[in-house]
């Protein structure tokens, strides 16, 4: 057998090489974390927070402009322009092997009243904002650059929803800093009926998303009628 020779001088050189291999191991583990660690109750560069307020509670997401910028430009017109209001949460998809875990997919469902044009998809591999607990992302038929007012909120790590090699995954965008204790509450809701993977997925009740709104910024709706307030009652002035 071998026997190791000991040197004096290694031994010198191994706190530090602990410490170095300590300070990568911990910025590999931060750079893992979902962006729930940023703020949410003040502005943090690069992003823009959106309040969706539903029957069930508030949750504030915030956008990531600046490495999602077309996915996040379209989502914040659908809110600026009041798309989402009055729409709902129609999906609670639950893991079979942790009810806890899944996702929950909200936005205007087949309302083609008030679609925007399908927007260029941008793949996390192309962002780099990865699928993880309390992850905002687009939803989209089963086809590229098909994305345009559905969304859905991961409960738990959901690397499969990635791109990897020829799968071109689905467009995240941002990350939940508060409320995810109402999305919680959307994803333990009764479902049934459904189809295809969506199958026994549908809430029974849905969850009313009353508005979404901006906290940062200022409001750009887009241009042109607005075809799903023709004919809607306007409340009255309180």
């Amino acid at each position: 057998m071998v026997q190791r020779s000991y040197s004096p001088l290694a031994a010198c050189f191994l706190p530090l090489r602990r410490a170095v291999l300590a300070f990568f191991s911990l910025l590999l583990a931060c750079s893992a974390m979902p962006a729930l660690a940023l703020p949410a109750n003040r502005p943090a560069p690069g992003y823009t927070r959106v309040a969706i307020e539903t029957s069930a509670g508030t949750i504030v997401v915030a956008v990531d402009t600046v490495r999602a910028p077309r996915t996040s430009a379209n989502f914040l017109t659908y809110v600026d322009d009041g798309r989402f209001d009055g729409v709902t949460f129609y999906r609670a998809a639950r893991r079979k092997s942790d009810p806890k875990l899944g996702l929950i997919q909200g936005g205007i469902d087949t309302d083609a009243r008030r679609s925007l044009p399908p927007i260029p998809h941008e793949p996390t591999t192309k962002t780099g904002i990865r699928h993880l607990d309390g992850t905002i992302s687009m939803a989209r038929p089963n086809r590229p650059d098909s994305a345009m007012g559905n969304f859905f909120i991961t409960l738990g790590a959901t690397p499969n929803m990635d791109a990897r090699g020829d799968y071109i995954g689905y467009a995240a965008f941002g990350h939940v800093v508060a409320g995810m204790d109402v999305a919680r509450r959307i994803l333990s809701q009764p479902t049934c009926c459904g189809s295809g993977p969506m199958r026994g997925q549908m809430i029974v009740k849905p969850v009313t998303i009353i508005r979404a709104r901006r906290i940062d910024g200022t409001p750009r709706p887009s241009r042109g009628v607005k075809p799903w307030l023709i004919g809607a009652r306007r409340k009255p002035a309180s």
